[in-house]
């Protein structure tokens, strides 16, 4: 199998870690089928197309709302903004989990603002009609729980996108643009251990205030999301190519 890229960018080597596990087990893949680029330590290399099968965006700790970003920011984001000029001509396949939303969708015109940010923990999403029909969520149910966290969320969807899931705090949770591209705002490959680790590594980051870190952690232990992670599992098989 071609392999898949994610391209990541958090600095912190345990949240980093964490995420790039959780994306090989609920994706079902092993790490040579996951190719892991840290966008955050260098410049984003030149890329294939045609010797990989998709590209995977995680979570980041950068908002493209904010009004003053550091250099590194600056240059993650001109680098995803050419890599998008790419994807979006081929059509080609593209998950982009959280930071998806700021990346894909600023591309394509969204206004991303943090008039929807929602608190770290589970929510319901639920599937629009097209959300419904849409190949990569045929069989989950209406609603399904998942882990979300982030200051910005997309206010406007872009002309270009079709809106597949919304929330009662955040009306655009996942949108496609054309066929193969794909944004979330939840996180599709987070379990409660896995979205822990990430409420103890930003204690400090303004996701909440870390006085209520206790309470924080209180409101995901235990909590399943297992609907969450198929979408991250049926998105690799449906795009892996020989």
């Amino acid at each position: 199998m071609l392999p898949f890229v994610l391209l990541a960018s958090r600095a912190q080597d345990v949240a980093a870690d964490g995420e790039y596990a959780a994306m090989l087990r609920f994706g079902g893949l092993s790490a040579d089928e996951l190719v892991r680029v840290r966008l955050e330590a260098g410049p984003m290399p030149e890329l294939d197309l045609d010797a990989i099968s998709g590209v995977i965006v995680g979570g980041s700790p950068f908002d493209a709302s904010a009004a003053h970003k550091s250099d590194v920011q600056v240059r993650v984001e001109a680098e995803m903004s050419a890599l998008l000029d790419r994807l979006v001509a081929r059509d080609f396949p593209f998950l982009g989990a959280c930071y998806g939303v700021g990346t894909l969708g600023v591309h394509q015109g969204a206004v991303i603002d943090q008039t929807f940010g929602e608190e770290i923990g589970p929510v319901a999403v639920t599937l629009t009609d097209e959300g419904r029909a849409d190949p990569l969520l045929v069989g989950l149910p209406e609603t399904f729980d998942a882990f979300v966290g982030h200051k910005e969320a997309c206010r406007v969807l872009p002309p270009s996108a079709t809106l597949l899931a919304s929330s009662a705090t955040c009306p655009v949770q996942m949108f496609r643009v054309r066929t193969n591209l794909y944004a979330t705002q939840f996180h599709p490959e987070l379990d409660a251990e896995g979205i822990a680790t990430r409420i103890r590594v930003y204690r400090e980051f303004g996701y909440y205030d870390p006085v209520e870190a206790d309470a924080v952690l209180a409101r995901v232990e235990g909590v399943q999301v297992p609907h969450a992670h198929r979408i991250l599992a049926e998105f690799v098989t449906r795009y892996a190519r020989a």
